[in-house]
C-alpha cells in the first residue's frame, strides 16, 4: 500500500514502528531498563549487583543480632560469703512498703540478697535439697513463694530438722511439703531447684552461722546439663522418702 510505513523485520509483533528489539537477557523478565547504562528502573540495589549483595549480607547479620539480643543470657553466678549484714525487708515484703524500712542495716547488694533475688524469681516451682535450715530470712523467701502459690517441696537432713532454731517445723505448719530420710548416715546435700531450670548448690547450709561466719561458696546456673541430674536426684530422694514406705522399728507407735 502507498504510503505504509514498513515493518522492521526484527520488531516485536505489536510494535508500532521499527524501533530495534533489545534481545539482552532481562533479569525477572522485566523489560524496561538499558543494558548500555547498567542499571535498572529500581536503581542501584538491583538484584545480583554488588550493592545488593551488600544489603541483603547486612539484613541476614540485623536479623542475627535481634535473635540474640532476644535470647536471655545464660545465668552463670558465684556468692561467697561470709555477708555483711543487710536490710531485705523491700524483697521480702508482701506488698511495696508505704515508706523505707527504719531498721539500721544498710541496703547493699550482697551474696545473700542476690540468693534470695534468685529464690524470688520461682513462678512455678522451688524445689529445695537442704541439710540444715535455720536462717529466718531464707524461710521468710520460702513463706513467701509458698503464698504466691509456687509449689514448694523440701527434702531434709532428719536430725537437723529437730534442732532448735530449725525453721522445718514452720514451714510444715505453713502446708509446705517436707521430707525427711530414715538412715544413719546423713542427707548433706545443700541445693535449690528453681522453675527446674536454674540451679542452685554449693557448701552453704542455710544458717545464719554459715552466712555471717563461714567461709562458704554458692554457684547458680542454668546449664540444663547441670540441672537434669540434679532434678533427677531429687526425684529420686522425694520418692524414696515418701511417707508411706517408712520402716518403723517393731514396737512404736
Amino acid at each position: 500500500m502507498r504510503g505504509a510505513v514498513p515493518r522492521d523485520a526484527g520488531a516485536v509483533p505489536g510494535d508500532v514502528g521499527g524501533g530495534p528489539r533489545d534481545t539482552g537477557p532481562v533479569p525477572g523478565g522485566y523489560r524496561g531498563g538499558s543494558r548500555a547504562s547498567g542499571r535498572w528502573p529500581w536503581g542501584m540495589w538491583a538484584v545480583g549487583s554488588p550493592q545488593g549483595a551488600a544489603l541483603a549480607v547486612a539484613a541476614a547479620a540485623l536479623v542475627v543480632a535481634v535473635a540474640a539480643w532476644r535470647r536471655p543470657r545464660p545465668v552463670r553466678e558465684v556468692l561467697f560469703f561470709p555477708c555483711q549484714p543487710c536490710c531485705l525487708e523491700a524483697l521480702l515484703a508482701e506488698a511495696s512498703p508505704a515508706r523505707p524500712c527504719p531498721c539500721p542495716l544498710p541496703r547493699a547488694d550482697t551474696s545473700l540478697s542476690r540468693l534470695v533475688r534468685r529464690l524470688l524469681s520461682a513462678r512455678r516451682s522451688l524445689d529445695l535439697c537442704i541439710f540444715s535450715f535455720s536462717c529466718p530470712l531464707l524461710a521468710r523467701a520460702v513463706h513467701l513463694l509458698h503464698r504466691r502459690g509456687v509449689r514448694v517441696r523440701l527434702v531434709t537432713d532428719a536430725e537437723c530438722m529437730g534442732l532448735q532454731g530449725s525453721q522445718i517445723g514452720r514451714l510444715r505448719q505453713d502446708g509446705i511439703q517436707v521430707r525427711h530420710d530414715q538412715h544413719t548416715g546423713y542427707m548433706h546435700h545443700k541445693f535449690a531447684i528453681v522453675d527446674r531450670r536454674i540451679l542452685i548448690t554449693g557448701s552453704l547450709n542455710w544458717t545464719s552461722q554459715a552466712i555471717q561466719s563461714n567461709r562458704e561458696n554458692v554457684l547458680v546456673v542454668d546449664d540444663a546439663e547441670c540441672v537434669k541430674p540434679f532434678l533427677e536426684e531429687f526425684e529420686r530422694m522425694w520418692e524414696e522418702y515418701n511417707p508411706t514406705n517408712y520402716i518403723f522399728p517393731k514396737g512404736s507407735k
